[in-house]
C-alpha cells in the first residue's frame, strides 16, 4: 500500500480510539517530538483538532484541508503520517474508489515509565537530545521519593466504606471510551527457530521465550542493528540460572556490544528523507526540479537499493551510508547526491576513503540542501576538467570520462528546458519503484 497515490481531494475521517489528556499532549511534545520531528507532532495535534466536540469522531474532510491547515505539501504530510504510524500513535486504513477514503485511528502515547524503559525509544531519545537535555526530561518525570518507614497505613478498603445490596445486573459494555495505546511493530525480526535451536535445551526453561521476550529481542536487534548470529550469543549470555532470559542483562549486553563495535557511540533512528524546511518549493516542472524532488524524497537506503537494481545493498555500503548520516551528520538528500556523484564518476563503486573525503569537505562548507550539493558537484567536475585540459601530459581519449558518464545535472541546459512527457513518465515510474 506504500505505492498508493494520495490526492488532495481524497477524503479522511479521524476516529479517536483513546482518551487524550493534557499530560499526554505534554508527553508527545517532550518525548516523542525529538524523535518524530515537528511536522509529525503537528499532524497528530491537527488530527485531534479535527474531532467533534465530544472528541470521538470527525466529519469527512479532504486532505486539501490538512495542506491548508498545516501549510505543508501533501507528500510532507504523508511522511509525517508514516512517522506517526511507525511510532504507534495512529493506524491508517483506506477504502479505494473514484475518491479514496482514509480512516485515521488516534492512539495515546505510552506512559513516561514505559517510554523510558522502551528498548528503542529510550535509546533514540537519549541520542537525539544529548545527555544534559535527556537527564533534564528524566528528572521532570521522576516520582519524588518519600520515606514512609515510620508511618502507618490507615487507608480504608472498599468493603469498609460501602455495603453491597441487591440490584439489577448490568452487562459489561466494551464500547465505552478508554485510554488505549498502540504497539510499535517491527516486521524484520530475528529467526527464533534458529536462535532457540542454537542454545542447548538444558540451559533454557520451556517457558523462556514468551511473546514479551521475543518482542524485546526483536526490538533490541533493530535498535542495535544485530543479526541472528550476534543476537544468539548475547541471548545465551543473558540466560539466568532458572533458564529464563534476564531482560535487564540482555539490554546491557546489546548496548555494550554495539558501543564496542561503534567506538562508544549509541544508535539513533534516522528519518532518511530530507527535512521539510530544507526542501525546494513545489511548482517548478523542469528536469532539474524533478531531480531535486527525487533526491529529497527518497531515503539513502532506497536510492542505493535502486542503484543495485532492487537487490539488497551490501552491509559495507549500508554501513558507509549510516556513517554519513550519523557521524558526518549530512542530510539525507545531500547523501543521495553524494551517492549518485561518486557512483557516476567512480565506475559505480563507493570507495570509502573517497566518499568520506567529499563528505568532510561538504560538512565544512555547510552543504545542507540538495541543490547546494548538486551545484558543488557541478563546480568540482568543471574544475577537474579544466585541470585535465591544461595538463602537459598526453591523455588518451578513453581515459577521460565522456559526457554520458557524468551526472545529468552537470548540463546547464536542464535548468531551462521543460521536462518532456516521456521523461516525466520515466521519472514518475522511477519514483513509484523507489518509494
Amino acid at each position: 500500500m506504500k505505492n498508493l497515490t494520495i490526492l488532495p481531494a481524497d477524503t479522511y475521517t479521524v476516529i479517536n480510539k483513546t482518551v487524550i489528556s493534557d499530560s499526554d499532549k505534554k508527553l508527545i511534545s517532550m518525548l516523542y517530538q525529538p524523535i518524530i520531528g515537528y511536522s509529525a507532532t503537528s499532524l497528530y495535534f491537527t488530527l485531534i483538532d479535527d474531532l467533534d466536540k465530544l472528541q470521538i469522531m470527525s466529519n469527512d474532510l479532504t486532505h486539501h484541508h490538512l495542506m491548508a491547515t498545516m501549510q505543508l505539501r501533501l507528500e510532507d504530510i504523508v511522511i509525517a503520517r508514516e512517522k506517526l504510524e511507525a511510532i504507534g500513535l495512529i493506524k491508517s486504513y483506506v477504502k479505494k474508489g473514484n475518491v479514496n477514503h482514509y480512516v485515521y485511528l488516534i492512539y495515546s502515547p505510552i506512559s513516561a515509565n514505559e517510554f523510558f524503559n522502551h528498548p528503542i525509544l529510550n535509546v533514540v531519545l537519549y541520542n537525539n537530545l544529548g545527555k544534559k537535555e535527556y537527564e533534564k526530561i528524566v528528572n521532570y518525570y521522576k516520582i519524588p521519593r518519600f520515606n514512609l518507614k515510620d508511618y502507618e497505613d490507615i487507608t480504608s478498603t472498599f468493603d469498609q466504606v460501602f455495603t453491597s445490596v441487591k440490584g439489577n445486573v448490568l452487562e459489561i459494555n466494551s464500547d465505552i471510551t478508554k485510554r488505549d495505546s498502540n504497539n510499535i511493530l517491527i516486521n524484520q525480526g530475528i529467526d527464533f527457530n534458529m536462535l532457540i535451536s542454537s542454545i542447548p535445551s538444558s540451559m533454557i526453561n520451556e517457558r523462556c521465550f514468551t511473546k514479551d521476550v521475543k518482542d524485546l529481542i526483536n526490538a533490541l536487534s533493530f535498535t542495535y542493528n544485530l543479526d541472528n548470529l550476534a543476537m544468539q550469543g548475547l541471548v545465551r549470555d543473558s540466560i539466568n540460572e532458572k533458564g529464563f532470559v534476564d531482560k535487564t542483562l540482555l539490554r546491557k549486553q546489546c548496548r555494550n556490544y554495539y558501543q564496542f563495535e561503534s567506538n562508544g557511540n549509541l544508535p539513533t533512528l534516522i528519518y532518511n528523507r530530507q527535512p521539510d524546511y530544507l526542501k525546494k518549493p513545489v511548482g517548478d516542472n523542469s528536469k532539474w526540479a524533478k531531480m531535486v524532488y527525487t533526491f529529497e524524497n527518497l531515503t539513502p537506503y532506497q536510492f542505493l537499493k535502486a542503484k543495485y537494481k532492487g537487490a539488497e545493498p551490501t552491509a559495507r555500503d549500508k554501513k558507509l551510508i549510516e556513517s554519513l548520516l550519523v557521524d558526518q551528520k549530512l542530510n539525507p538528500g545531500v547523501v543521495n547526491v553524494l551517492i549518485a556523484y561518486v557512483l557516476k564518476i567512480n565506475n559505480e563503486g563507493l570507495k570509502k576513503s573517497y566518499v568520506e573525503t567529499i563528505a568532510g569537505q561538504w560538512k565544512r562548507l555547510n552543504i545542507e540542501t540538495v541543490e547546494e550539493a548538486m551545484r558543488i558537484t557541478e563546480k568540482e567536475y568543471k574544475k577537474n576538467k579544466k585541470i585535465v585540459s591544461k595538463s602537459p601530459i598526453k591523455i588518451r581519449k578513453n581515459d577521460i570520462k565522456g559526457k554520458s558518464d557524468i551526472p545529468a545535472w552537470f548540463d546547464k541546459e536542464i535548468e531551462e528546458n521543460t521536462i518532456t512527457k516521456e521523461e516525466s513518465e520515466e521519472m514518475e515510474k522511477l519514483l513509484k519503484e523507489l518509494v
